[in-house]
């Protein structure tokens, strides 16, 4: 008999227990998702996340911009340490761009493999090279490093992981 009113006593406290409604705010995808997921990297130097972050908040509609026969506009960003040239299509999408940073942070994995490398050997400066095909979906990095040892400079290519080329 107690488990009987133990029972309709919970029971008829669940029958009062509304369920709530919440209403999500409306998400906004970008059209420039894929140069958003080449250039997003956890270990990206300021200044590139500073002109990607330029690129993607873009908009024409502010700006008098010439768009030619293909229907496509190129707009460059600059910053002293880079610059970035995007072509863009009439609806503001990413078809291709390139970028030039100069004397950035080298990703950790780069500065290991130059380290076991060149073990006596002080960077001297570098060139991070950037260019994104949205249509062929092709992302190129590449670091360009001047070394210096005493008397001897040094010039090597790497990927973003360390790979020399």
């Amino acid at each position: 008999m107690k488990k009987l009113f133990l029972g309709l006593f919970i029971f008829g406290l669940t029958t009062q227990i509304n369920a709530q409604t919440i209403e999500l705010p409306e998400v906004e995808l970008s059209v420039n998702y894929k140069y958003l997921n080449t250039t997003n990297s956890k270990e990206i130097a300021v200044p590139v996340k500073k002109l990607v972050n330029e690129v993607l908040a873009f908009n024409e509609d502010n700006t008098d911009v010439y768009i030619d026969d293909n229907g496509e506009y190129s707009v460059s960003f600059y910053i002293p340490e880079g610059e970035i040239i995007a072509a863009f299509n009439k609806e503001g999408k990413i078809l291709r761009t390139f970028e030039k940073y100069n004397n950035i942070r080298l990703p950790l994995e780069v500065l290991q493999m130059i380290a076991n490398r060149y073990p006596n050997w002080a960077i001297a400066g570098n060139t991070y090279l950037v260019s994104f095909h949205c249509e062929k979906g092709i992302t190129k990095k590449l670091y360009k490093i001047r070394l210096e040892n005493v008397d001897e400079v040094l010039n090597i290519k790497t990927d973003e992981k360390g790979i020399f080329l």
